[in-house]
């Protein structure tokens, strides 16, 4: 197959890149300056809030992972970057995927989204057939989803992917998770009851690629590890990993006075998500613990 990148440069971009050149596919790079990856077959330029000027190439697949990155306090800017570099590039690149030859237009279209598309759902399982839920990423994920949506009306299937952490040396929350913790400055965040969906890169990589292969594949998908963990669960996995110590604890007020609106949301709160869509499509998990996970990250 052949199949375009936008964020092709990025953490999990650029894994995913790899993986498909390695099983035979071409890959199309679109990125913002920077190098694409050395198994690309052909770069694009990656215009940041004008996907009108995406140059028309032939593609069988489109995978859309850019986007407005949410670490950083949530301001007023801040929240509407985020929706602007998610929301609405998407509906726009939608549209101008509809001005392009058909013989060049892609089957399948594969877009980023979150698993704050559940809100704070407690202790709750929740799968891709579970509603949504309340605030800003929730209402962020659901409008990324309904606008990739749109290109099913121009004979695509649509897959959505509510990512959760994802686990890799070289990019993500793990390299300044395992900094903080290697110097025994680890600990909980607020009571450590939340829960935490997680999956590890390669498995994240490999179900991306299974479901841009699998025709019966559409829809959301689940990008998260079958054993989530609660907060402090994870707290005292890692701080295992490493043999560090990991007594420090954050306090929820701390947290919200610090963070405001992202400390509840990405922070305080959570999601107990399972990856049924991935198990249904027969994906064998590389990584299905979070122990032989963070021991294979050390």
């Amino acid at each position: 197959m052949r199949i375009g990148l936008t964020g092709a440069t990025g953490f999990i971009g650029s894994h995913l890149a790899l993986l498909a050149h390695g099983q035979g596919h071409q890959i199309v790079a679109y990125s913002r300056g920077k190098k694409a990856p050395p198994v690309a077959d052909e770069q694009q330029m990656q215009p940041k809030q004008a996907p009108h000027a995406l140059p028309q190439t032939r593609l069988d697949a489109l995978v859309h992972l850019a986007g407005e990155s949410l670490m950083g306090l949530w301001t007023a800017e801040k929240r509407d970057r985020i929706w602007k570099s998610r929301v609405d590039f998407t509906e726009a690149l939608v549209a101008h995927l509809g001005t392009w030859e058909e013989k060049n237009r892609p089957k399948v279209l594969v877009c980023a989204s979150g698993a704050g598309f559940y809100g704070n759902s407690g202790a709750a399982p929740v799968d891709e057939s579970s509603p949504r839920g309340e605030g800003f990423l929730a209402d962020v994920c659901a409008g990324w989803e309904k606008a990739a949506h749109r290109a099913e009306a121009l004979g695509m299937r649509v897959i959505t992917l509510r990512t959760s952490m994802v686990l890799g040396r070289d990019g993500g929350a793990f390299p300044l998770l395992r900094r903080v913790f290697g110097w025994g400055l680890g600990g909980r965040l607020g009571s450590g009851q939340q829960w935490m969906s997680w999956i590890h890169l390669h498995d994240a990589v490999r179900i991306i690629l299974k479901a841009i292969t699998t025709e019966s594949v559409s829809g959301p998908v689940n990008l998260c590890a079958p054993e989530a963990v609660t907060n402090a669960e994870f707290t005292q996995k890692l701080a295992a990993a490493l043999k560090r110590p990991a007594f420090f604890h954050a306090p929820a007020f701390a947290l919200r006075l610090l963070l405001r609106g992202m400390a509840d949301e990405m922070l305080l709160g959570g999601q107990r998500a399972i990856p049924r869509a991935a198990m249904e499509m027969g994906h064998e998990f590389e990584h299905p613990d979070l122990s032989s996970a963070l021991t294979r990250l050390v």
